[in-house]
This record gives C-alpha cells, structure tokens and sequence, in this order.
C-alpha cells in the first residue's frame, strides 16, 4: 500500500492501520519495522521516516492482553476441567504454559495495533506536521 502522503488529515483508514500494527509493521507505509527489539518501538520508520515518538502505548497493550488471555483460558480451564478432571499438578501446568506462550505472542503484536490506532486517529502528535502544513495552506 502506498504511505498516506497525499490524503487530507481526517481520512487515514484504522482498520489497515490496526492490521498493520498487528503485523509489527509501520501504520504509515506497512513495510518498514516497528518494533526495534520485543516490545521497543522505533523513532522512525526506516523505509518511510515516518516519525513514530509520538506513541504512548504505555500499559494498553498489556492490559489487553491479560483480558484476551483471561477471556481465552478461563473458559478453556473450567472446559478441561468439567470434561477429563485431570490431576491438579498437570492441570496447572498445561495451562501456565498456555497462558505465558498466548501472552508472549499477543504483547507485540497488541502494542503493534495500540500505535496504529493511535496513528490513525493522530492521537499524542501523530499527524501535528500534516495539520500545521494545512493551515499554512488554508492562510495562504
């Protein structure tokens, strides 16, 4: 997909936006990195520049992911448990290593959408340059 260079500052789409950020990938151009480690996001893009400071993922991500994980398991627990009342020991650890694997894999990938949204809707500074050169415009 092409970055959204030309596209007025009100129409920057969030459901491609979000599934780029899924992907690990800039919401801007879907190519370029996001993440620079496993959860440390980039200053900038390094295919489009786009300047990704402005994120403030902060606790969201992880928020997230404990309530998709709880909402996942909890179920599942009391499921496995009803039908084949397996022995306690084995029991919790079939479901700790679910639970750590399912959250190991949904962090980075919830953060990836978190920054997305917060793009697409130009939250915390994301698109401050876009606006500017706008009224620049409408002045001039």
């Amino acid at each position: 997909m092409a970055p959204d260079i030309g596209l007025p500052p009100q129409e920057r789409l969030l459901k491609p936006a979000l599934l780029k950020g899924w992907r690990r990938r800039c919401p801007n151009c879907g190519s370029g990195p996001l993440l620079k480690g496993y959860l440390k996001v980039r200053d900038t893009c390094p295919v489009c520049h786009e300047d990704l400071t402005p994120q403030r993922a902060d606790d969201g991500p992880a928020y997230l992911t404990i309530l998709i994980v709880g909402h996942i398991m909890a179920p599942l627990l009391h499921i496995v448990f009803v039908r084949w009342r397996p022995e306690p020991l084995v029991l919790f650890t079939i479901f700790a290593i679910g639970c750590v694997a399912l959250s190991l894999y949904l962090l980075p990938r919830l953060k990836g959408a978190v920054v997305g949204f917060q793009w697409a809707r130009r939250m915390h500074g994301f698109g401050d340059d876009d606006l500017a050169d706008e009224d620049r415009a409408h002045r001039s």
